[in-house]
């Protein structure tokens, strides 16, 4: 019997590995565990069983609960993005589906972490290099700390989550447009 190639998650590499970025402005944070839900908002055996696990999910729109180490996104009125540690997906993806038990099958639980990496952006210029190249208003009297959104970022598509009043902030973009989006950013920046 002929068996397909192994994966080896030792030689993984990140979509930016090797690419040039000013590491005080912008950093890269590969390899995120990132699972995407989606359920009833309206199911609260399900919300409280998912809420055992990583706490309530937040249910106002475009807000995250949590912070750096691991946050609850709300993408949609039925979808959430659960971030956590690299490495960690199938160990939140086993205790989500345990806490659920026969509510499991009324929830989606899809691993999507090679789906997205993540950059964080910081610095006196970040709000301002966001905010020449996506529509939504970013101000601080519009969105801070706690807020969350799917955009577009310079014609890519891409969330961006507010971690600190500093600002800092993660932007999570598909791999294949990860080197252009951290170049625009990198350009924006030393424009700023």
């Amino acid at each position: 019997m002929t068996t397909g190639p192994v994966f080896d998650a030792t030689r993984r590499r990140s979509p930016l590995d090797g690419f040039d970025l000013p590491r005080e402005l912008i950093g890269e944070v590969p390899f995120l565990a990132q699972i995407d839900l989606r359920l009833a908002a309206t199911d609260g055996a399900a919300l409280d069983a998912v809420a055992s696990v990583v706490g309530p999910l937040p249910l106002d729109p475009n807000t995250f609960t949590g912070g750096p180490d691991g946050s609850v996104l709300w993408l949609g009125p039925d979808e959430w993005l659960l971030v956590g540690p690299a490495g960690g997906e199938g160990a939140l993806e086993s205790q989500l589906r345990l806490a659920l038990g026969e509510a499991a099958a009324r929830v989606a639980i899809v691993d999507v972490s090679a789906n997205r990496t993540t950059l964080e952006l910081r610095g006196p210029h970040a709000r301002a290099a966001l905010e020449s190249g996506c529509s939504i208003d970013l101000h601080p009297r519009a969105f801070g700390p706690g807020r969350c959104a799917q955009t577009l970022l310079g014609r890519a598509g891409v969330i961006i989550q507010q971690l600190t009043d500093e600002p800092m902030y993660r932007i999570f973009v598909r791999p294949s447009f990860a080197i252009y989006v951290a170049t625009w950013l990198k350009d924006a920046m030393e424009q700023g």
